[in-house]
């Protein structure tokens, strides 16, 4: 049976109901699910997605004051007490710690998929890592690439992150996959501007938004494709891990 393969472009637009057999994966390239790659990759031990920053306090409780660092931010600005989700810094901070991470919109998507057969999280950084994952994996199921938005609204570096999984997916000589019409335009959009990655990002809302607090160099850094292996999924503890290139995860929730 061919797989098929769909875009949501908005997390507001997943129905939980639909979702228990199939293959999510998510995309808030500016920045949550690029900082939860970069964070796997430099050596985090794993990360706790979570909805806010009240349910990131209570996640902490109990737990050994060095075993963890909390990560988070709310429309932009970090939370009180916790560390910017900037890519780049952040390594120096969390090797071999559990992460426990609250964005607006990234973490919230996650957390809406969870109901899903499987959840990736996927970025510029790991878009082609994560298409093979697929490729190995998943070419029976239904695929659905979730773009996180922002406040509800569309974003155009997620969906241009999505073209580009798609771009690798269908570049692989052994996947055959069914797309729809929102899966075709992503693809198309992400081809009309394959090489403008660095401009997608810095003209986005978001994008404008970051280069105000300074974070171009953020920004650089996740707009770099295809360079990390890493691909994090959901594991039966809701929580995130890393695996690699062509991983197969063997978690469905009941």
């Amino acid at each position: 049976m061919m797989g098929k393969v769909h875009v949501l472009m908005r997390k507001e637009d997943i129905d939980t109901k639909k979702i228990h057999e199939k293959i999510v994966v998510v995309f808030d390239v500016l920045l949550a699910t690029s900082t939860i790659v970069a964070g796997l990759h430099h050596g985090a031990k794993e990360i706790i997605p979570v909805l806010h920053g009240e349910e990131a306090l209570k996640e902490a409780e109990n737990r050994d004051r060095n075993s963890f660092v909390l990560v988070g931010e709310y429309e932009g600005i970090t939370l009180e007490g916790f560390l910017n989700p900037n890519p780049l810094a952040l390594k120096e901070h969390i090797q071999k710690k559990t992460v426990i991470l609250s964005t607006t919109n990234g973490t919230v998507a996650i957390r809406k998929a969870s109901f899903a057969k499987h959840v990736y999280a996927a970025s510029l950084l790991n878009g082609k890592a994560v298409a093979r994952t697929l490729c190995t994996n998943h070419t029976s199921d239904t695929v659905i690439l979730v773009c996180a938005g922002s406040a509800g609204e569309f974003s155009m570096e997620d969906f241009y992150g999505a073209g580009y999984v798609l771009d690798c997916l269908l570049s692989e000589q052994s996947c055959d996959w069914e797309m729809t019409d929102a899966a075709l335009v992503a693809r198309e959009f992400y081809r009309g501007a394959r090489g403008c990655a660095e401009d997608i990002l810095l003209s986005s809302r978001v994008g404008r938004m970051l280069q105000r607090f300074k974070m171009e160099e953020d920004i650089y850094f996740v707009a770099e494709r295809g360079i990390l292996d890493t691909v994090p999924y959901l594991d039966e503890r809701k929580t995130l891990v890393k695996g690699g290139e062509g991983c197969y995860v063997g978690y469905t929730p009941s």
